[in-house]
């Protein structure tokens, strides 16, 4: 029978994943059903997260692909400018979605396609104003929404928590 991890969460508190990990145990009692206890929890929170992310951008008028992207260019630093090939490393998507990706935040005015001064044949994708304030202002009320949904943890907790997190994400995203 395999080593069982420690129990997780506060004798006080259960959740859903309390009783499906109480009912796994019941049901394969041969089976070590703890690494449920933190990627379901995971599972369940990027659910949240992701829901109420869309809720924040769908009030800007953003997809989430779209705010991924002026984010990109935003962060690329002034002139807020990226090529076309490395948006696409960034949003690891194939070329033809970030044409069609580009061609939209064009039509919207928060972009602007402009000759690759480095390449004569490629294109750069610049921040216009509008779409910089766009990112801005949708951060911000980001930020806050997601401060609120860690304030019952204080700072030495959210950092110990980032810490844990880029752990177990680093070998995903190829950092370990």
């Amino acid at each position: 029978m395999p080593s069982r991890m420690p129990r997780l969460t506060s004798p006080h508190t259960e959740d859903e994943v309390d009783r499906i990990v109480a009912a796994w145990r019941r049901e394969r009692p041969d089976l070590d059903v703890a690494p449920l206890e933190v990627l379901s929890r995971i599972t369940r929170l990027a659910r949240h997260v992701d829901r109420d992310r869309s809720t924040v951008f769908a009030r800007h008028g953003l997809e989430p692909w779209e705010f991924d992207t002026l984010t990109s260019l935003r962060l690329a630093g002034p002139p807020h400018q990226l090529s076309a090939s490395q948006l696409i490393s960034r949003a690891t998507v194939p070329s033809g979605t970030m044409t069609d990706r580009i061609d939209r935040l064009v039509e919207r005015e928060l972009a602007q396609r402009l000759p690759d001064p480095t390449d004569g044949s490629g294109i750069v994708v610049r921040l216009t104003p509008s779409g910089r304030e766009l990112v801005d202002v949708t951060l911000t009320e980001l930020l806050e929404r997601e401060r609120r949904l860690l304030s019952f943890l204080d700072i030495v907790r959210c950092r110990e928590l980032a810490n844990l997190l880029r752990r177990l994400v680093a070998p995903f995203d190829g950092e370990e």
